[in-house]
């Protein structure tokens, strides 16, 4: 599995300490910007990036970390993209119900609520959004679906 990571200005620092987290247990992880802090950066860009990567990606389950203040705007903006389903996240039992369920591709983290955490929390939200698997269910794959013709 390959991981996108991107970030505005508000979660800059936090994608920093999650590419380190995930080079470090040998996930492919690719930083898809911003490159640098830049305060007046805005996050569609990002979000656009990594929704691009997703969905022109071959391998079989890629996926995107994006992170902003409220992580909101990030999925807004990669959920205007076919394929791509991001959900914002603050828990782990989220994480664990929106891959189970809907498949997420796309995790959205809030930073602002995250970094006043401490990292265990986003560490935990993200190890079980990676290894929780897709249900493969009818109804969550006739659901899915129906979200790619709303695209």
């Amino acid at each position: 599995m390959k991981v996108y990571l991107g970030s505005d200005h508000n979660g800059f620092h936090l994608k920093e300490k999650i590419f380190a987290y995930l080079a470090k247990r040998g996930i492919e992880v690719e930083d898809v910007g911003n490159e640098e802090l830049d305060p007046r950066d805005d996050f569609p860009q990002f979000a656009q990036m990594a929704a691009l990567k997703v969905i022109g990606d071959e391998d079989k389950d890629p996926r995107a970390i994006l992170i902003c203040g409220g992580g909101q705007g990030m999925a807004m903006a990669a959920n205007r993209f076919k394929g791509i389903r991001a959900s914002v996240i603050w828990d782990a039992e989220e994480a664990r119900i929106t891959r189970n369920d809907n498949d997420s591709n796309v995790l959205a983290l809030p930073s602002r609520v995250l970094e006043s955490e401490n990292d265990q929390v986003w560490q935990d939200i993200i190890d079980t959004w990676l290894h929780t698997p897709f249900a493969d269910a009818a109804r969550y794959k006739r659901r899915n679906a129906e979200l790619d013709e709303l695209a």
